[in-house]
């Protein structure tokens, strides 16, 4: 498992990625050519992957995406260090915090 700030990558085994996944178009690049997994909404910085991949949504803004990274690439973030990921499928989860009544996910 790999940790940067409040966003969880979890590695997936080949067999444990869902069908729809392997054939789904993946996100879309910022202007940076970065696959963005989290926008921070207060400091305007970014959880983002660098490097060939696709990140594909699994559902709703608060569900985990799936991240391919067929030559592995780099998680970079303005406040938090570099960290590789060898090549292969992970879970991407972002951090959720209780507030009184709701579930939200953790801005920076």
């Amino acid at each position: 498992m790999y940790r940067q700030g409040d966003v969880l990558i979890v590695p997936l085994e080949e067999s444990a990625v869902p069908a729809y996944a392997v054939g789904a178009p993946g996100e879309s690049r910022d202007g940076r050519g970065r696959l963005v997994l989290a926008l921070g909404e207060v400091t305007g910085h970014a959880h983002a992957v660098q490097g060939p991949g696709r990140l594909v949504r699994e559902g709703g803004p608060f569900d985990p995406m799936l991240l391919h990274l067929p030559d592995g690439g780099r998680v970079v973030h303005e406040e938090h260090a570099v960290v590789p990921l060898p090549k292969g499928w992970y879970r991407v989860v972002r951090q959720r915090e209780y507030v009184p009544g709701a579930f939200r996910v953790v801005a920076d």
